[in-house]
């Protein structure tokens, strides 16, 4: 049979309309599924990803973190489904912290939340494009991190926990509880970038408060003890805590246990170490601002940008008594004293 006769006959069609019908439909089917696919593919909303950074151990945390997640919730986030964290603690380990910055960099999370300064500094290193949201550093200015408070101009803005009158407060607070205090040690780190304000406002407070200080530096975990021999030969009556970061936290169970067997009425600017067997505590929420930096990460989400995000302050204290320390030291708390505490464990 010839070309032609094949073309006569038909068996061969030489036109897209004479394609069974069937065929058209499957064509058909396939171009609005394939369509479908492109168009869910374009429209699935992208999962932001935070990295949360921090120099602690992940069970000093537990109160903090939670309330960074129950800020979220409150703005409508819910881990796992809407948002995802990754999670970074160095575990007491400052050295650390540069890989762990490092490694949320290379995830290229949306927005870093650093527990502190000592985790803002290493996060500061590892990127200067990416939002980096602190937590509760106690002198963003005095640090670098941001130009100034009402304008960062950086990438990075958030909460500050600077307030050093809050450690004039805690002298009044420790002369109300033994009204015949006269000498009291402070432990301290005196690199800590805010130690200048921090010393001169201690020192104009306890001279309004006839009081001598005694200023013992604290820089790692092994000065603790030593602290402590040279606070009791130094013949001081009580003491005000202020060395903070991986190096106290690791150690907020221990710290409070050597106040008491030194029978040192201690004050704390934290209220974990009340809750582990200290005396008392003045300072402020860490939890209420570890909630409200969550704020800040639904703000830069949703496109502002850190540079024209000021930088807040507490706003929220808490004052919390142990009785049950107290009542180990030999220590009676004067009732007007017990009147004003947030709280008073028994």
């Amino acid at each position: 049979m010839t070309s032609d006769e094949w073309q006569v006959t038909g068996d061969f069609p030489s036109t897209p309309d004479s394609l069974p019908s069937w065929l058209g439909l499957s064509v058909l089917a396939f171009a609005l599924v394939a369509a479908g696919a492109v168009a869910h593919a374009q429209q699935a909303p992208k999962v932001p990803r935070i990295g949360y950074l921090t120099g602690g151990p992940n069970p000093a945390m537990v109160s903090r973190t939670e309330a960074f997640r129950q800020g979220l919730r409150d703005l409508g986030y819910v881990e796992g489904k809407n948002i995802l964290i990754e999670w970074r603690y160095a575990e007491a380990k400052p050295e650390r912290l540069p890989a762990l910055a490092a490694e949320l960099v290379q995830l290229k999370v949306d927005v870093i939340v650093t527990g502190g300064e000592a985790a803002t500094r290493p996060a500061k290193k590892a990127t200067s494009t990416i939002p980096i949201v602190m937590t509760q550093d106690a002198d963003p200015v005095g640090t670098g991190f941001v130009i100034s408070l009402a304008r960062p101009g950086g990438n990075i803005t958030g909460l500050s926990r600077l307030a050093p009158e809050l450690n004039g407060k805690r002298l009044e607070l420790l002369k109300e509880i033994i009204p015949k205090l006269s000498r009291v040690a402070v432990f301290e780190t005196s690199t800590d970038p805010s130690y200048g304000q921090i010393l001169k406002e201690m020192e104009l407070a306890s001279a309004a408060l006839g009081l001598k200080l005694q200023h013992i530096d604290v820089r790692g975990a092994k000065d603790i003890e030593p602290a402590f021999r040279a606070a009791s030969k130094g013949s001081a009556e009580a003491m005000l805590m202020l060395i903070s970061g991986p190096v106290a936290s690791f150690r907020r169970e221990e710290i409070p246990q050597l106040a008491v067997k030194n029978r040192l009425a201690t004050i704390f600017g934290r209220a974990e170490y009340v809750e582990a067997g200290g005396l008392v505590s003045y300072g402020v929420s860490v939890d209420d601002l570890d909630r409200r930096a969550a704020t800040y990460v639904d703000k830069i989400l949703k496109g502002a940008k850190p540079a024209d995000l000021p930088v807040e302050q507490p706003k929220k204290f808490e004052f919390i008594i142990n009785l049950k320390a107290a009542k180990q030291i030999g220590l009676t708390i004067p009732p007007n004293v017990l009147a004003r505490a947030d709280k008073v464990i028994k």
